[in-house]
């Protein structure tokens, strides 16, 4: 199970929820659910059968769709896998719903879906782009962009609610090694075993003025029970935090729970990769929510259980 689907699962259960999971296990775990084993039905399977996917909606009143290839390097070396799952995915949930008469879709979006956002903090009306076609970049954004057109477009027709969410860079414990928190984590962590005493030298990508919000994993459960309960038919909302922090900021504070001191090297940007994105999220706000943890608290909490969990050695090189 996913970094986002299994705490959203646990929530769902302790709101009284019955709950049936269908994953195929390619890139989460089991063990994030297996405390509640017992208390849901799994279905394995991919979102790209037709027959698994209908087979997971029958009987089913509300799906919330979060089945996606994400982490940056995946969107470089996988772009057509992205693609398929996302599109293919979506056209097999639509019919499933459709056939089997599920009455609401909410559907995991992403920031990515901006690009290059027009203006900063970016609230839910800012256009959607692809700025190259070529860059395989945009395959995440792009299949996260045509997943929607076809929630919003056919949940015109087939639902009675479809609700769209789009995270901003969640973080927490136990959200593996393909975002930014993690993989400075992990490789100062690693760094801090070699060197004993003294400043570590971390090479990140791009000057490190470039900046993000980060919203922890609680916060994101939050508010996306927060659309499930309250959320308008056929709207759009952003989950995530309106502070952003500097990417060699957000290092040095990572560097901090680990007691060490760093200097942050620059290094090449991926192409494509904006330089700044916070969301708006005053729309989230008129619901009742808003970010409760701390970056430093929810750092605190993530660094310490890479350092007791996660094994180290891997590539991960601060992607952002």
């Amino acid at each position: 199970m996913g970094s986002l689907g299994a705490p959203i699962v646990h929530a769902l259960l302790q709101s009284g929820a019955e709950v049936r999971v269908l994953d195929d296990q390619s890139r989460g775990s089991p063990r994030r659910l297996t405390d509640v084993r017992s208390d849901i039905e799994v279905v394995d399977g991919d979102v790209r059968d037709a027959t698994v996917v209908q087979q997971a909606t029958q009987g089913v009143e509300s799906v919330i769709h979060l089945a996606y290839v994400n982490g940056t390097s995946h969107f470089y070396t996988r772009p057509e896998v992205v693609l398929e799952v996302a599109v293919k995915g979506m056209m097999n949930l639509l019919d499933a719903c459709a056939a089997a008469g599920v009455g609401e879709l909410v559907l995991a979006s992403s920031s990515e879906v901006y690009q290059v956002a027009p203006r900063i903090p970016t609230d839910e009306s800012a256009p959607l782009s692809i700025p190259d076609p070529l860059n395989p970049r945009y395959s995440y954004g792009g299949g996260k962009i045509i997943s929607e057109l076809l929630a919003i477009n056919y949940g015109r027709k087939l639902f009675d609610r479809v609700l769209i969410f789009r995270p901003h860079n969640v973080y927490g414990p136990d959200m593996g090694q393909d975002h930014v928190i993690p993989q400075i984590a992990l490789r100062l962590i690693e760094k801090s075993r070699l060197i004993a005493r003294g400043p570590i030298e971390l090479q990140i990508q791009g000057t490190g003025k470039e900046t993000r919000s980060f919203v922890y994993i609680d916060d994101l459960v939050a508010g996306v029970l927060a659309i499930l309960q309250q959320g308008q038919h056929l709207n759009i909302y952003h989950v995530g935090n309106d502070q952003a922090v500097a990417i060699a900021d957000l290092a040095g504070m990572i560097a901090d729970c680990l007691q060490r001191e760093i200097r942050v090297l620059p290094g090449p940007a991926p192409e494509g990769s904006p330089h700044d994105r916070c969301p708006d999220i005053s729309k989230l706000r008129s619901l009742g929510f808003s970010p409760r943890v701390a970056l430093s608290d929810g750092l605190e909490r993530t660094v310490r259980w890479y350092l007791e969990h996660a094994e180290v050695g891997s590539d991960a090189s601060g992607t952002i």
